[in-house]
Protein backbone atom coordinates (compact mmCIF):
# COMPACT_ATOMS: atom_id res chain seq x y z
CA UNK A 1 0.00 0.00 0.00
CA UNK A 2 1.86 3.43 -1.21
CA UNK A 3 1.81 6.20 1.34
CA UNK A 4 -0.87 8.10 -0.30
CA UNK A 5 -3.52 5.23 -0.25
CA UNK A 6 -2.49 4.81 3.47
CA UNK A 7 -3.10 8.53 3.94
CA UNK A 8 -6.57 8.34 1.93
CA UNK A 9 -7.35 6.03 4.57
CA UNK A 10 -6.39 7.47 7.63
CA UNK A 11 -8.25 10.43 6.22
CA UNK A 12 -11.79 8.34 5.95
CA UNK A 13 -10.51 6.95 10.14
CA UNK A 14 -10.12 10.37 11.46
CA UNK A 15 -13.18 12.13 9.86
CA UNK A 16 -15.40 9.04 11.29
CA UNK A 17 -13.41 9.47 14.54
CA UNK A 18 -14.24 13.49 14.58
CA UNK A 19 -10.62 14.15 15.27
CA UNK A 20 -10.18 17.64 13.77
CA UNK A 21 -6.70 17.95 14.11
CA UNK A 22 -5.36 15.33 12.90
CA UNK A 23 -8.25 15.24 9.97
CA UNK A 24 -6.51 18.95 9.35
CA UNK A 25 -2.85 17.06 9.08
CA UNK A 26 -3.94 14.29 7.00
CA UNK A 27 -5.34 16.68 4.60
CA UNK A 28 -2.18 19.02 4.26
CA UNK A 29 -0.23 15.69 3.49
CA UNK A 30 -2.82 14.58 0.72
CA UNK A 31 -2.48 17.54 -0.70
CA UNK A 32 1.17 18.20 -0.65
CA UNK A 33 1.94 14.81 -2.36
CA UNK A 34 -1.04 15.51 -4.73
CA UNK A 35 0.73 18.91 -5.63
CA UNK A 36 4.34 16.99 -5.67
CA UNK A 37 2.59 14.42 -8.27
CA UNK A 38 1.35 16.80 -10.96
CA UNK A 39 4.55 19.18 -10.56
CA UNK A 40 6.54 19.29 -13.49
CA UNK A 41 4.16 17.22 -15.49
CA UNK A 42 4.98 13.83 -12.89
CA UNK A 43 3.95 10.82 -13.17
CA UNK A 44 1.21 8.68 -11.67
CA UNK A 45 3.34 7.12 -8.99
CA UNK A 46 5.80 9.00 -6.23
CA UNK A 47 9.06 8.12 -5.55
CA UNK A 48 9.39 7.35 -1.85
CA UNK A 49 12.32 10.07 -1.91
CA UNK A 50 9.72 12.58 -3.00
CA UNK A 51 7.25 11.69 -0.34
CA UNK A 52 9.60 11.74 2.08
CA UNK A 53 11.12 15.43 1.22
CA UNK A 54 7.42 16.22 0.87
CA UNK A 55 6.61 15.18 4.44
CA UNK A 56 9.80 16.58 6.02
CA UNK A 57 8.60 19.84 4.41
CA UNK A 58 5.59 20.17 6.47
CA UNK A 59 6.76 19.24 9.32
CA UNK A 60 9.18 21.99 9.10
CA UNK A 61 6.88 24.34 8.32
CA UNK A 62 4.72 23.16 11.11
CA UNK A 63 7.51 23.74 13.52
CA UNK A 64 8.87 26.78 12.26
CA UNK A 65 4.94 27.84 12.75
CA UNK A 66 4.94 26.41 16.14
CA UNK A 67 8.38 28.62 17.27
CA UNK A 68 6.52 31.55 16.11
CA UNK A 69 3.39 31.39 17.64
CA UNK A 70 5.75 31.00 20.93
CA UNK A 71 7.20 33.75 20.51
CA UNK A 72 4.22 36.02 19.94
CA UNK A 73 2.74 34.20 23.05
CA UNK A 74 0.07 32.44 21.49
CA UNK A 75 0.24 28.84 22.90
CA UNK A 76 -2.79 27.63 21.90
CA UNK A 77 -1.96 28.47 17.81
CA UNK A 78 0.92 26.67 18.60
CA UNK A 79 -0.18 23.81 20.31
CA UNK A 80 -2.78 22.88 17.06
CA UNK A 81 0.72 23.59 15.26
CA UNK A 82 2.91 21.09 17.17
CA UNK A 83 0.28 18.58 17.17
CA UNK A 84 0.16 18.86 13.22
CA UNK A 85 3.69 17.94 13.02
CA UNK A 86 3.01 15.11 15.30
CA UNK A 87 0.49 13.38 13.48
CA UNK A 88 3.18 14.42 10.39
CA UNK A 89 6.16 12.79 11.80
CA UNK A 90 4.08 9.56 12.17
CA UNK A 91 4.64 8.76 8.65
CA UNK A 92 8.25 9.50 8.06
CA UNK A 93 11.18 6.96 9.05
CA UNK A 94 12.71 7.06 12.79
CA UNK A 95 15.14 9.84 13.22
CA UNK A 96 18.75 8.75 13.79
CA UNK A 97 19.88 9.69 17.42
CA UNK A 98 22.86 12.41 17.78
CA UNK A 99 25.43 9.29 18.75
CA UNK A 100 24.60 7.50 15.74
CA UNK A 101 24.62 10.42 13.62
CA UNK A 102 28.38 11.12 14.81
CA UNK A 103 28.94 7.71 14.22
CA UNK A 104 27.87 7.69 10.62
CA UNK A 105 29.75 10.97 10.46
CA UNK A 106 33.51 10.26 11.44
CA UNK A 107 33.03 7.64 8.84
CA UNK A 108 32.32 10.04 6.46
CA UNK A 109 35.05 12.07 7.42
CA UNK A 110 37.21 9.13 7.14
CA UNK A 111 36.17 7.96 4.07
CA UNK A 112 36.82 11.65 2.23
CA UNK A 113 39.65 12.29 4.10
CA UNK A 114 38.57 15.83 5.36
CA UNK A 115 40.84 17.62 7.97
CA UNK A 116 39.76 21.11 8.87
CA UNK A 117 36.27 23.38 8.33
CA UNK A 118 37.47 24.18 4.81
CA UNK A 119 36.52 21.09 3.91
CA UNK A 120 33.31 20.57 5.19
CA UNK A 121 31.13 20.70 1.89
CA UNK A 122 32.68 17.28 0.76
CA UNK A 123 31.42 15.90 4.30
CA UNK A 124 27.99 17.26 3.94
CA UNK A 125 27.99 16.64 0.20
CA UNK A 126 28.20 12.69 1.10
CA UNK A 127 26.07 13.00 4.42
CA UNK A 128 23.19 14.69 3.18
CA UNK A 129 22.79 11.92 1.10
CA UNK A 130 23.17 8.93 2.99
CA UNK A 131 21.39 10.54 6.01
CA UNK A 132 18.57 12.05 3.77
CA UNK A 133 15.46 11.25 5.72
CA UNK A 134 16.87 10.06 8.95
CA UNK A 135 18.31 13.24 10.27
CA UNK A 136 17.91 16.99 10.00
CA UNK A 137 19.75 18.99 8.38
CA UNK A 138 21.00 21.43 10.68
CA UNK A 139 21.84 18.71 13.54
CA UNK A 140 23.95 16.96 10.90
CA UNK A 141 25.82 20.31 10.12
CA UNK A 142 26.09 21.84 13.55
CA UNK A 143 28.00 17.78 14.24
CA UNK A 144 29.69 18.09 11.29
CA UNK A 145 31.20 21.61 11.90
CA UNK A 146 32.23 20.33 15.80
CA UNK A 147 33.74 17.10 14.35
CA UNK A 148 35.97 19.43 12.09
CA UNK A 149 37.13 22.05 14.43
Amino acid sequence: MSLFDTINTDIKTAMLAKEATRLEALRAVKSALLLAKTEKGGSDELSPEVELKALQKLVKQRRESAEIYVQQNRPDLAEVETLQANVIEAYLPKQLSETEITAILKEIIAQVGASSAAEMGKVMGVATKQLAGKADGKVVSQLVRQLLS
